[in-house]
């Protein structure tokens, strides 16, 4: 740890700048210029005249956010058609059943307990993936299940779990249109992605 800054104004200052630092550095752009960064916070801070016109701040702020977007759609489309690609392939397997909606399943374990309706809210454990096998997000890494609404969650979870007898363990294949679509989840899921869980419906509540 650095002794530079002792003062608790100086480390309060230092924590402003790590903060806007961590959010730029979450919403950045090719190119960026820290430096300029710097005097741009530096000039307004101090109440100086802009360095540079407000017309070409405009102009320039409009010419980024279009080559953000294309950046964001190509990527997009990208994932679009990998997820499309990764499904096509699955469905050809030995097991895999894929149903009207476009999901995908395939049987771990049987159940022997009743179904959920949708108007049910059930016990779950999950293993969540991107379809290179990254977990996004586990209650089985967590040890502890899930509870939640039939109702409430992705479409692909709602549809498989009212086909599942309590004590199945299933593999979902979840197409994009039936996880998170086009927006995604936040920075945790990105837009158009295909997803894979393992699902085991421990109870009906």
């Amino acid at each position: 740890m650095s002794d530079k800054f002792t003062t608790i104004e100086e480390q309060a200052s230092y924590g402003v700048g790590r903060q806007l630092g961590e959010q730029l550095a979450a919403n950045s752009f090719e190119g960026i210029n820290i430096s300029a960064v710097q005097l741009g916070l530096s000039d307004a801070f101090d109440g100086k005249e802009s360095q540079v016109a407000m017309q070409d701040l405009q102009v320039a702020f409009t010419e980024i956010s279009q080559r953000i977007q294309k950046v964001q759609e190509a990527a997009a489309e990208a994932a679009s058609a990998e997820g499309a690609s990764f499904l096509a392939e699955n469905a050809k397997r030995e097991g895999v059943h894929t149903l009207d909606s476009g999901l995908q399943y395939e049987v771990i374990s049987e159940g022997a307990g009743d179904k959920p309706s949708l108007d049910s809210t059930v016990r779950t454990h999950y293993h969540g993936t991107f379809i290179n096998g990254d977990v996004f997000d586990s209650s089985v890494v967590r040890d502890q299940p899930a509870e939640f609404p039939v109702s409430g969650v992705i479409a692909g979870w709602t549809e498989a779990l009212q086909l599942m007898p309590v004590g199945a363990k299933w593999k979902l294949y979840v197409p994009h249109h039936l996880a998170y679509g086009e927006r995604g989840a936040g920075a945790s899921i990105p837009p158009y992605s295909a997803l894979v869980f393992e699902v085991e419906l421990l109870d009906i509540l």
